[in-house]
C-alpha cells in the first residue's frame, strides 16, 4: 500500500489531519467563548490538539506532495523508496504519541510543539532521514533545477535549523533568562513559518506550471527573484514579531525594512491581478485551480495585514490580540491550505485517475464556497475583535475583563462561523479522501 503509493499516503493521511485540527479548534474556540463545553476535553488540551494537527497538515501534505511529483513528473526517482517509507511510519508513530500525550495531559514543550520534548528526537530524526532522501535524488537526476526545487529544499533545510533552535530553551543559558528565551522562541518560530512557506509556495508554483502546461514560470527571472525575497525574510523577517521584547534597536530596524519589501511582491499581485482574474474564468472548473484562485485572493488581504502590523506604531496596538490571530490564521487557512488543497486534489485525480460524479463534484463546489465566504466572516471578526481589544487596553485603559466582556458578541460570531467552516471543509475533502483511502487499498 505505501511502497506503491508514497505521496498518496502522506496527503491522505495530512487531509485527515486537516479535519481533525478544525475540528479541534472549533471546540477550543467554543470553549473560549462559553466555558465550561465539554469539560471531558478542555480548552488547555484542545488547543495543542488543534495547533499540532494543523502543523502537521501543513508538514504532511508538502511532503507528500514532493514525494509523488519527484518519480511521477519530475523524472527523478526516490533515492530510497524504504528511507520513505521510513518517514512516514516515524510520522505516523511520533503522531499518536503526541495526540496521546495531549489527552493524557503530558505537556512540557513550546509554542507550535507543547509535547514533551523527547518527541522532538524522532521529529528530527525523520526529517533528517526526508532531506537526505531529497537531495540525493535531486543531486543524482536533475540539473538546471526549476525555483520550487531550490524551494523545497531551502525549505527542508531551514525546517531542521529552526526546529532545533526552538529547542534551545532546554539549555539552561536560554531557559535562566526570560528575555533570551523568548526573542529566541519567537525568533525560531516566525522563521520557521518561513521554512513551511518554502515547501509550500514551491508547490504552489509547481501545480500551476501543470495545470497551465506552461514550464517556463519556474525558470523566470521574476521567479527566482521571488525566492530570494523569500528567502531574505525567512531569514531576517521574523524579527517583527519582537517588537515588544527589549532586543537590540537596530534588530528592530532591520526587521522594519526586510517586511516593507514585501511591498515588491504586493505590487506584483496587484499587477497581475486582471489577469488573474481573467484566467481563472477560463480555468475555473478545474478544481484545483479554484484553490490556487482563492489562495491569491487570500494572499492580498493577508498580505496587506502582514505589512501593516509590520509597522511599530501599528503594532503596538496590534501584538497579542486577535489581529495576530487573523494574520496567523489567515495564512495558515487562506494561503498554505489553499494551496495544498489544490495539490491533494491534483494528486489524487492523477493517482486514481476517475472523474467525481456530479453529485460529488456539486458538493466539493458548494463546501468551496462555503468555506471561503465564512473564512471571509472568521478573519474579519477577527480583526474587529483585535481592533477593539488594542483600542480599549492602549487607549481608554479598561481591564482585560472590560475588553473581553465588550468583544465577547464578536467573539461568538467567529466561533460559529468557524462551525460553518469546517463544515464547509469536511465537504471539500471527504470526495477526495474516499477516492484517495479506495486507491490506498488496491
Amino acid at each position: 500500500m505505501i511502497k506503491k503509493n508514497l505521496g498518496l499516503a502522506f496527503i491522505t493521511l495530512g487531509l485527515i489531519a486537516l479535519l481533525g485540527g478544525l475540528l479541534f479548534g472549533s471546540i477550543a474556540a467554543l470553549q473560549f467563548v462559553f466555558p465550561g463545553t465539554l469539560d471531558s476535553l478542555p480548552f488547555f488540551k484542545n488547543r495543542p490538539l488543534h495547533v499540532s494537527l494543523v502543523v502537521a497538515w501543513v508538514f504532511l501534505s508538502s511532503v507528500g506532495g514532493i514525494y509523488y511529483y519527484l518519480p511521477k513528473f519530475i523524472g527523478a526517482p526516490l533515492y530510497s523508496e524504504r528511507a520513505g517509507r521510513f518517514h512516514f511510519y516515524i510520522f505516523v508513530l511520533t503522531g499518536i504519541l503526541i495526540i496521546f500525550s495531549y489527552f493524557f495531559g503530558k505537556f512540557g514543550g513550546r509554542e507550535y510543539w507543547e509535547f514533551p520534548p523527547i518527541l522532538a528526537i524522532p521529529i528530527f530524526i525523520s526529517w533528517i532521514i526526508f532531506g537526505w532522501n531529497y537531495f540525493k535524488t535531486v543531486f543524482t537526476t536533475a540539473k538546471n533545477w526549476p525555483v520550487y526545487q531550490w524551494m523545497w529544499g531551502t525549505g527542508i533545510f531551514f525546517f531542521l535549523f529552526t526546529f532545533t533552535e526552538s529547542y534551545l530553551w532546554v539549555l539552561p543559558y536560554f531557559r535562566n533568562n526570560v528575555v533570551r528565551e523568548i526573542t529566541v522562541q519567537w525568533k525560531a518560530n516566525g522563521a520557521l513559518v518561513g521554512s513551511w512557506n518554502m515547501l509550500i509556495y514551491g508547490t504552489a508554483i509547481f501545480v500551476m506550471e501543470k495545470i497551465k502546461g506552461d514550464h517556463s514560470m519556474s525558470r523566470t527571472k521574476i521567479a527566482f527573484l521571488t525566492y530570494l525575497l523569500g528567502l531574505t525574510n525567512l531569514m531576517f523577517g521574523w524579527a517583527h514579531h519582537i517588537y515588544n521584547v527589549p532586543a537590540a534597536q537596530w534588530i528592530r530596524y532591520l526587521s522594519y525594512i526586510i517586511s516593507m519589501t514585501e511591498l515588491i511582491l504586493l505590487a506584483k499581485i496587484i499587477w497581475n491581478w486582471k489577469s488573474t482574474l481573467s484566467e481563472s474564468k477560463k480555468d475555473f472548473h478545474i478544481l484545483s485551480y479554484r484553490f490556487l484562485v482563492a489562495a491569491d485572493i487570500w494572499i492580498f488581504i493577508n498580505l496587506t495585514l502582514a505589512l501593516a502590523i509590520s509597522i511599530p506604531a501599528v503594532n503596538l496596538f496590534t501584538h497579542g490580540t486577535h489581529i495576530t490571530v487573523a494574520h496567523a490564521m489567515g495564512s495558515m487557512i487562506g494561503i498554505n491550505t489553499m494551496i495544498l488543497l489544490a495539490s491533494c486534489f491534483f494528486i489524487i485525480n492523477d493517482a486514481t485517475d476517475k472523474n467525481y460524479t456530479t453529485g460529488e463534484e456539486k458538493t466539493i463546489k458548494s463546501g468551496y464556497w462555503i468555506f471561503n465566504i465564512s473564512l471571509l466572516v472568521f478573519f474579519v471578526c477577527l480583526i474587529i475583535a483585535g481592533a477593539e481589544k488594542g483600542i480599549g487596553i492602549v487607549v481608554d485603559k479598561l481591564s482585560f475583563a472590560e475588553v473581553m466582556a465588550k468583544i465577547n458578541p464578536i467573539l461568538i460570531v467567529f466561533t460559529f462561523s468557524g462551525f460553518i467552516m469546517f463544515a464547509g471543509i469536511l465537504m471539500v475533502v471527504i470526495p477526495p479522501l474516499k477516492k484517495a483511502f479506495a486507491q490506498l487499498r488496491k
